[in-house]
Formats: C-alpha cells, structure tokens, sequence
C-alpha cells in the first residue's frame, strides 16, 4: 500500500525538499501512532511540479520511498531513464521498487536522479 500526499503551500509558494522532508517525519510518527493503517506502507510526500535533483547521502536517505527518475548513460552518449520508488543506494548501486519489484541499477551508470510527482493509475 502507499500513502501519497501533495504538500502546497497556503500562499501559493514553492515547496522544497527539505520542506518535504520536514513533513514527512511527523506525518509518518502521526500516522503509526494512530493505527490507522493496519497493514505495511510506503508514505510518499511530495509537490506537484518537483523536480529537483537528489546528489547528497542525506537526499537518498530523506527521501527513501519517493517517486524518481534517474537517468542511466552508457558512456557513448546514450541514456535510458528509469522511474520508480527510491529504495537506496550504496557504494556500487542504487536500488528502485518497479511495480512491486526491486531494480538494482550499476551506480556508476546513473548520471542523475531527480524526484517526480507520482503518476495516477496503475
């Protein structure tokens, strides 16, 4: 199951990725004290239109669990983009949830990742 939630501002303003982050925490802690939710979950918290780019360890970590794109290059100029849930990464991968199943993708043939709003439907 994921919990999908859209942060906007009141006043109309960006929302960032650390304000995404800043909401994610207390949100999770609210929702596993309340019991609402009686089986395992994703929570993605995220804005409509973000589409920054991911680059520290803090990023990776803050943001395990969200939708991305990383774009993979084949040295020779070429590239593939993969979209799927951040599940992390370590020194020789980075490791995606596609539709329920984990990718493993050779980390040093991602140039970029960048977050995006999840998509509707299946």
């Amino acid at each position: 199951m994921t919990v999908q939630v859209m942060v906007r501002r009141s006043d109309g303003g960006d929302v960032n990725l650390d304000a995404c982050a800043a909401f994610s925490g207390p949100l999770g802690e609210a929702l596993e004290s309340s019991a609402l939710l009686e089986s395992p979950y994703v929570l993605e918290v995220s804005s409509p239109g973000i589409d920054e780019e991911l680059t520290s360890d803090r990023d990776f970590t803050s943001f395990r669990g969200f939708p991305v794109a990383v774009t993979l290059g084949d040295g020779q100029g070429a590239e593939q983009i993969r979209e799927g849930l951040l599940l992390g990464r370590d020194a020789l991968e980075l490791r995606l949830n596609v539709r329920g199943r984990t990718v493993r993708l050779n980390r040093a043939a991602v140039t970029h990742v960048r977050l995006v709003s999840p998509r509707d439907g299946p």
